[in-house]
């Protein structure tokens, strides 16, 4: 939408130490977590960078103590087999690339991410799933 002569995208964006522009996130999709505001797009590009990731999907799941935490969903490549150790592992790589409060608190391996007809993961539907789970664990208390 337009707003006087500029016209708002919905992305969050940061100046980097040079002057330039850095995509953040989609405003809706950026992660509040104990007070900082993460990117899932930074997240997920650190998460590929390993081999044995071949897609990947960062969401902010609700958190009554820090807003919200950094979950990850991973999609792995087909020789390579989930486990805590993996979990780990990843968890690790992303925090030794990134800000501390930035490495996903939990990672859900998947087969598959939702996607839209044009291929762009639909982060909300993750987000949604999430949220459901957590009303239903509420609503069993």
């Amino acid at each position: 939408s337009f707003v006087g002569q500029y016209y708002l995208t919905g992305d969050t964006v940061k100046l980097n130490e040079i002057g330039g522009i850095d995509f953040v996130g989609r405003a809706d999709d950026v992660i509040t977590t104990s007070g900082y505001r993460v990117g899932p797009f930074d997240v997920e590009s650190t998460l590929l960078e390993c081999a044995e990731v071949l897609e990947s999907a960062v969401i902010g799941k609700p958190d009554p103590e820090r807003t919200e935490v950094v979950k990850a969903f991973v999609v792995l490549k087909p020789q390579y087999q989930a486990s805590k150790a993996l979990d780990g592992k990843l968890q690790a790589y992303v925090r030794s690339r990134l800000s501390k409060h930035t490495y996903p608190k939990e990672i859900e391996f998947v087969e598959s991410l939702p996607k839209t007809s044009s291929g762009k993961i639909q982060r909300n539907l993750l987000k949604q799933q999430e949220v459901a789970k957590i009303q239903t664990l509420q609503a069993a208390i």
